[in-house]
């Protein structure tokens, strides 16, 4: 099998091409990981022999943070991207900018895969570790689209400053909660672009819905789902689906569980569909949890916080001293009391005290995952977190 870590990929884009265009399946991961050789060579011997050709695999995590392997099908991958490029209405888009790892599903499928389909130019950045590759390849584009997760919108605003990009034509999001509370700072910013909300998740390979952000404003609504894809929920509203483009096997504790086509799919997600058959989300199951006998969000916290607070922030579960349910939430840059005022006025005028953090805390630089998001363990392990505000009661 063939296994490229992502800075070989970057180095050669013609190597990524070549191993698509061939029978045997390959993996992508990224640079650093947190598994080791031996636990993925152990992976590798599950796979059964009918997998071996014609597949993918990407490493990605589970609702429980443990580390697992996606196997996708080319053939399915190569018809969502066509999906995708008809429902995002892409055929203007001449080239697409990276500025998320290759090895991230959304990325690599809804950018590197369709550029490879449709013959359009793709885009290498360094990404936000390189804030000048990013501004560079934004001023010199052309009909481009680009796709983010919501945690890089305060970066991108930060580094831009005045500067608008009239060449973005499309811009995506999804991985993460949509940055409806940055809609006016995104349309300064990209003038000329139809901005997406996207949802999905790795066993999706990637994408379930899609909607223009002008469609709603309602930053949970994330649409209807593609065509041939079927979402529903449950009692508990968990989000399931079945998917004529999802993967089709998933390698976790080192065994090999095959996808059955007709399959209900759980997506990690808590979610309602509407009565227009869209689907609304409610948070990551994980992220829903009771309080003194109350329902807690932390996406509902998540919309509030990034209302009032400029900069990046995320949150981590933690019990308080009585063993209930609480959350922390870390803001960045490192910051002082008079500076998260705004943050607290924004909690008390939309949120009962008991939705309130356990404590806020500040970081000069949020930890983050090859694919862009927070690094919840890290953050919740890190000695460099300051407190700054705490509950009393």
């Amino acid at each position: 099998m063939i296994v490229f870590s992502e800075n070989t990929v970057r180095a050669d884009l013609s190597r990524l091409k070549s191993a698509w265009s061939s029978g045997e399946t390959f993996a992508l991961f990224p640079d650093k990981i947190s598994v080791s050789t031996e636990w993925l060579e152990k992976c590798f011997k599950v796979l059964p022999d009918a997998y071996r050709r014609g597949s993918f695999i990407l490493l990605t995590s589970g609702t429980t943070g443990l580390p697992k392997l996606v196997v996708g099908s080319r053939e399915r991958s190569e018809a969502l991207a066509a999906e995708l490029h008809s429902r995002q209405d892409s055929e203007a888009v001449r080239q697409t900018i990276s500025m998320l790892p290759l090895a991230y599903s959304y990325s690599f499928v809804n950018q590197w895969l369709w550029s490879h389909i449709h013959s359009r130019e793709f885009v290498l950045t360094q990404g936000f570790g390189e804030p000048p590759s990013i501004l560079k390849a934004l001023e010199s584009a052309r009909e481009a689209m680009v796709c983010m997760v919501g945690v890089q919108v305060p970066l991108l605003l930060s580094q831009a400053k005045e500067r608008i990009f009239p060449g973005v034509s499309r811009v995506h999001f999804a991985g993460g909660r949509f940055p409806q509370e940055k809609i006016e700072d995104l349309s300064r910013v990209f003038p000329n672009a139809i901005i997406y909300n996207n949802y999905g998740c790795a066993e999706a390979m990637p994408r379930l819905t899609v909607r223009k952000a002008a469609d709603s404003s309602d930053g949970a609504n994330v649409g209807r789902p593609l065509a041939g894809i079927e979402i529903s929920t449950n009692e508990d509203h968990a989000i399931l689906f079945r998917s004529p483009f999802g993967a089709v096997g998933v390698v976790e504790a080192q065994e090999f569980r095959p996808i059955d086509p007709e399959e209900w799919i759980p997506s990690g997600d808590l979610g309602n569909i509407e009565d227009d058959g869209s689907l609304k989300l409610i948070g990551r199951s994980s992220e829903v949890f009771k309080r003194h006998g109350e329902k807690v969000s932390l996406a509902s916290l998540s919309s509030t916080a990034a209302s009032a607070w400029p900069g990046q922030f995320t949150f981590y579960r933690e019990q308080d001293s009585s063993g209930e349910e609480g959350c922390v939430l870390v803001l960045t840059p490192l910051s002082k009391m008079e500076n998260i005022r705004p943050v607290l006025l924004a909690l008390r005028q939309h949120h009962p005290r008991s939705h309130w953090p356990l404590r806020i805390e500040t970081l000069e630089e949020l930890p983050m995952l090859p694919n862009g998001k927070p690094d919840i363990r890290q953050v919740a392990s890190s000695a460099d977190k300051i407190e700054i505000w705490k509950q009393h009661i």
